[in-house]
């Protein structure tokens, strides 16, 4: 009797101890997954909401923007709106539109083209004092574009280069931390075995990277060209200190310029508003276009 009451709360013990397991376990998969979805619709919310009040307000004039709520529809005054922007100073607004596609897609192309380029050269050549020179490229992405701006300043007016498209584009090109993602890239998606057979049949370097390591880095490529284009399509400092040609200047120097126009003119508010509606359209375009292009693991299994 006494070996029996002393065996059985042993065995309920037993059992009760794997269902408190599964239980811990339950809540804790519980409180992880809401945390971490929790903090993905902050992030959400956080990007997508004052895109929303772009929408809305884009829709009002300089009465109802004042006048309503801020998550409202006005009285759809979006094309009154856009006729205005147009009109504006003689359409300099779709100039500044040009201008900023012709710096972020130069940009993007080049600048990307260099920075797939460098990385490749990195990740796949041996030469001197090689990881000396990553680690200035890698001091390069520490160091904030505004640091830079007035030395580089400096260096376009010593050259004659100011107030011209030249002093936008050619630093453009350098993207430091472009050229750290391109080494990931050509390190993860180009095996040295497929570069190896190319130089058996004959083909050299230049040759190997157009033909071999270019396409299978294209999603690389993409990704990089994307960064680059949205950096400089948002880059504000560079092109305030170079340009002093409103015709040259990019839409993101042209709308800050109307946005000081509506502290003492409120009518100028709705242009502000609608401007910068207008001016995602192209970044929306771009990533909707390239999306396709921008996937991973293109080349898996391309050594046999």
């Amino acid at each position: 009797m006494s070996t029996q009451t002393l065996t059985r709360p042993e065995r309920t013990r037993r059992q009760a101890a794997p269902q408190q397991q599964k239980r811990s376990r339950r809540e804790d998969g519980f409180a992880s997954k809401f945390t971490v979805n929790g903090l993905l619709v902050l992030g959400c919310a956080y990007m997508v909401i004052p895109v929303l009040w772009l929408v809305f307000a884009s829709t009002k004039d300089t009465a109802d923007l004042y006048g309503t709520s801020a998550f409202s529809f006005g009285k759809f005054a979006l094309f009154e709106n856009i006729g205005n922007v147009a009109a504006q100073d003689g359409g300099v607004f779709f100039r500044w539109m040009a201008n900023s596609i012709i710096y972020a897609g130069a940009g993007a192309v080049l600048g990307g083209l260099i920075a797939v380029m460098a990385g490749y050269a990195f990740d796949k050549f041996n030469f001197r004092w090689k990881e000396s020179f990553f680690g200035i490229v890698l001091v390069g992405v520490l160091v904030p574009n505004t640091a830079t701006v007035l030395p580089m300043y400096l260096l376009a007016s010593q050259v004659g280069l100011t107030n011209t498209m030249w002093a936008v584009l050619i630093p453009v090109l350098c993207n430091p931390f472009g050229v750290y993602l391109a080494r990931v890239y050509a390190s993860g998606y180009i095996p040295m075995e497929t570069l190896e057979a190319a130089r058996v049949d004959g083909a050299g370097p230049i040759r190997s990277f157009f033909s071999i390591g270019l396409p299978m880095m294209m999603p690389g490529f993409v990704t990089i060209g994307l960064f680059q284009f949205v950096g400089v399509w948002n880059n504000f400092m560079l092109p305030l200190v170079m340009l002093q040609n409103q015709q040259l200047l990019p839409v993101s120097v042209g709308i800050s310029i109307w946005q000081g126009h509506s502290v003492a003119f409120p009518d100028f508010a709705p242009l502000v508003i609608t401007g910068s509606f207008l001016s995602i359209i192209p970044l929306l375009i771009a990533f909707i276009m390239l999306q396709r292009f921008w996937k991973s693991g293109l080349t898996a299994g391309s050594v046999k």
